[in-house]
């Protein structure tokens, strides 16, 4: 089985290594861990595109070469998960397929955003932003597509507190949702 692991981990300083960690794991519980930084061949129709074209395109195909997705869904630069990452799971979605998500932060995605924007509470009890925008108060970890998504698909989402400082470098929750994924 092939797991494709998206998430922002790939913006880390040492990305490469930190991919090849994460195999490591994956192959511990029987799984081929598929990193968006695998070389692939480029296709003939890609020649003469952008280079971020090629990687979308790259990724893309990568995920289709996989049975299923393990998804880091930490917030990243913002109070949701990374966009890119949330693009890589409704694909897979798209696709049939389960995913797995994770994330190094139990703070719900209410509070986050709380956190992030200047909230209102208006006459009726909802939450709006500073520019009077709804805030989702489902007691969710993130958008409730997100969530929807991995749980239609047949996979789980698996969120535990780590330290601040570590959220980015700790494998315990990554290791548990592959746990989890390979454990069904």
């Amino acid at each position: 089985m092939r797991a494709y692991l998206a998430g922002p981990d790939i913006f880390l300083p040492d990305a490469v290594a930190w991919a090849e960690r994460k195999k490591s794991v994956c192959a511990r519980y029987g799984l081929i861990g598929v990193s968006p930084l695998d070389d692939m061949p480029e296709a003939p129709e890609w020649a003469g595109l952008p280079e971020w074209r090629c990687i979308a395109l790259r990724n893309e195909a990568l995920i289709r070469s996989c049975d299923l997705m393990i998804a880091n869904l930490t917030p990243f630069r913002g109070p949701s998960a990374d966009v890119g990452t949330v693009y890589e799971v409704g694909f897979m979605r798209a696709l049939g397929r389960p995913v797995f998500g994770y994330a190094t932060t139990a703070v719900g995605f209410t509070q986050r955003t709380l956190n992030s924007a200047r909230a209102v509470e208006g006459p009726d009890g909802t939450l709006r932003d500073g520019e009077g925008l709804l805030i989702e108060q489902f007691g969710l970890f993130d958008n409730l597509m997100i969530e929807a998504g991995i749980v239609a698909s047949g996979g789980a989402l698996v969120v535990e507190e780590i330290a601040a400082e570590h959220r980015w470098t700790d494998l315990s929750v990554f290791e548990h949702c592959v746990r989890i994924a390979t454990s069904g």
